[in-house]
C-alpha cells in the first residue's frame, strides 16, 4: 500500500487492475482493503500534520517560524482534509458500520508499528479516494471533469474480470477459448515464464502473430532471455552498480539519486541497449543487509556474503554462499519454514565477522523479504542493532513483533511484497524456534 501511496501521489492518481473469482464483479481487496487502506493513510496524515502545525505554535500560543519546520501546512488545508471512510454501495450498512468503528484503531496500530508518514504527507496534495471501474461500468468521457478539478487523488479499482457465474466458452471470431473469471491471478500456470517486462518488449509480435503458434513464440521469447542474461553474467565486468549504501531506501533518499537505490553504469558501447535498466539494491537502514531480485545479482560487483532463494542455484558467487532450495508457499507451505534455520545461522556468522550480507530471490519482493525479516527479528533489536539474538531469546516472538519489524523492512524495501504464507512460515518457525530455546533454558 506504501508504493501504491506513494505512486499516485507523484502522479497525481493511479490504477490499480486485479481479477477475481466467478460471480463476483470486485475482489475484496478493492471492495474493502484498499478502500480501508486509503482512509487509515488519510487520517494517519490529518494527525500528522495537526501535530506538525502545533509545533508552530510558541509557548505563548504565537505562531512560531513555519521555516523552522519544513513539515508546515496551512491550518484551513488541514481542516479541509477528507479523512472519511469511502466504501462501495455494495457493502451493507452494518459491515460499513463496524468497519468504520475500527479505523481510528487501525490508525493507532499505523503509528505504534512506527510507521513513518512524513514523506507521504509531503508529496501528497489531495487525500487519497477509491473509484470503482468493472466490465459493466458505463463512463461518458465529456461528463468526466479534468483532473485538475479534483479534490482528491484518485485510485482508480479496475476489475477485468466478467462477473460470470461459471467458466464459459469465449471467441473472437478465428479462435476460442475457455473463460474463467480470476484465473489470471494464478499467472505461473499459464505466463510459461513470460514475465510483464518481457511481455510489453515483445507485445506486437505477440498479438499478430497466429494463435496456433503462440505457445512456441513465448518459449523462444523466454529462451533467448535466459540465454542474454546468463551471457551478461559473465560479462559481468563490463557493467559496475555502485551501492549507494547509505543513500538507499527512504523517500528523501531516492530523490537524491534519482529513482533507484543503485546507480548503474554500463562501459563498453555494445552494452548501451542496457543502460536503462534500472537495477535496485535496496540496503536494510544499518544493519548491513541488503535485498534484490537476481537480475540485479547478476549485474552487481557485490563482496561479502549471499544468499540465494530459489528452487535452483543461478549465481557463480566467490565469497560465502547460501543457497536455500525454497519455494512459494503456494508450492509447499513449509519450503522455507523448513530452511530458515540456515538462513538465520549463516547470517549470523556471516555479520559476525564483518561481511555484508546481501540476500537473492527471484524477484526480489518476496522470498528474500521473509529471509531478511526472519534474520531481523532473530539477530537484530527492534532499532536495527545486532544483538546475535539476546532479545529474541529474552523476550520471544508475536504477532506484533513481526508486524513492527515488517514496517521498519518495508522502509527501506519500498518494492517489497511478502505473501501471507511465507509470513505465516516465518512466524511460526520463530515461534518454534523461542519455545525451544525457553525449553532448553528451563532444563538447565
Amino acid at each position: 500500500m506504501e508504493l501504491l501511496s506513494t505512486s499516485a501521489a507523484q502522479k497525481g492518481g493511479c490504477f490499480v487492475v486485479d481479477a477475481t473469482r466467478q460471480g463476483k464483479r470486485f475482489p475484496d481487496s478493492f471492495s474493502k482493503t484498499i478502500p480501508i487502506w486509503t482512509c487509515v493513510l488519510n487520517r494517519a496524515i490529518y494527525e500528522y500534520r495537526r501535530s506538525s502545525s502545533d509545533r508552530d505554535i510558541s509557548p505563548e500560543g504565537k505562531p512560531g517560524k513555519q521555516a523552522v519546520n519544513p513539515d508546515h501546512f496551512p491550518n484551513e488545508d488541514i481542516e479541509s482534509w477528507d479523512c472519511s471512510l469511502h466504501l462501495p454501495l455494495w457493502v451493507s450498512d452494518t459491515e460499513r458500520e463496524k468497519i468504520e468503528q475500527q479505523v481510528d484503531n487501525w490508525v493507532k496500530v499505523l503509528w505504534a508499528a512506527n510507521a513513518d508518514v512524513g514523506p507521504l504527507s509531503k508529496i501528497l496534495n489531495k487525500p487519497l479516494q477509491p473509484l470503482w471501474i468493472s466490465q459493466n461500468t458505463v463512463v461518458w468521457l465529456n461528463e468526466v471533469p479534468d483532473a485538475a478539478s479534483w479534490t482528491f487523488t484518485p485510485i482508480i479499482l479496475v476489475s477485468a474480470s466478467q462477473p460470470l457465474p461459471r467458466a464459459q466458452r469465449m471467441s473472437d471470431g478465428e479462435s476460442g477459448w475457455n473463460y474463467i473469471p480470476g484465473a489470471a491471478d494464478d499467472e505461473e500456470s499459464w505466463s510459461r515464464g513470460l514475465t510483464p517486462a518481457l511481455f510489453w518488449k515483445h507485445a506486437f509480435t505477440l498479438l499478430e502473430g497466429p494463435a496456433d503458434k503462440c505457445n512456441r513464440m513465448v518459449a523462444d521469447i523466454v529462451e533467448r532471455d535466459r540465454v542474454s542474461w546468463a551471457y551478461r553474467g559473465l560479462e559481468a565486468s563490463q557493467i559496475q552498480v555502485k551501492s549507494l549504501k547509505n543513500n538507499c531506501g527512504t523517500y528523501d533518499r531516492l530523490q537524491q539519486k534519482g529513482n533507484s537505490s543503485c546507480e548503474v553504469e554500463v562501459n563498453d558501447a555494445s552494452e548501451q541497449e542496457y543502460s536503462n535498466y534500472t537495477s535496485i539494491m535496496y540496503w536494510i537502514g544499518e544493519t548491513n543487509i541488503a535485498i534484490c531480485n537476481a537480475t540485479c545479482a547478476l549485474i552487481t560487483q557485490f563482496t561479502g556474503s549471499l544468499i540465494e532463494c530459489g528452487t535452483d542455484s543461478h549465481l557463480l558467487f566467490p565469497g560465502m554462499y547460501l543457497h536455500l532450495p525454497v519455494v512459494d508457499a503456494k508450492h509447499n507451505r513449509f519450503s522455507l519454514q523448513n530452511n530458515l534455520s540456515q538462513a538465520i545461522e549463516f547470517a549470523k556468522k556471516s555479520i559476525t565477522n564483518n561481511l555484508s550480507l546481501l540476500i537473492v530471490c527471484p524477484n526480489g519482493e518476496d522470498l528474500s523479504v521473509c529471509v531478511c525479516l526472519a534474520i531481523l527479528l532473530a539477530l537484530f533489536n527492534a532499532e536495527g542493532t545486532f544483538d546475535a539474538g539476546s532479545l529474541f531469546r529474552e523476550k520471544g516472538i508475536s504477532k506484533w513483533d513481526v508486524r513492527q519489524r515488517l514496517v521498519y523492512l518495508c522502509k527501506y524495501a519500498i518494492n517489497a511484497r511478502p505473501s501471507r504464507g511465507n509470513l505465516r512460515q516465518v512466524f511460526q518457525f520463530l515461534l518454534n524456534l523461542g519455545n525451544h530455546d525457553k525449553a532448553c533454558n528451563d532444563f538447565h
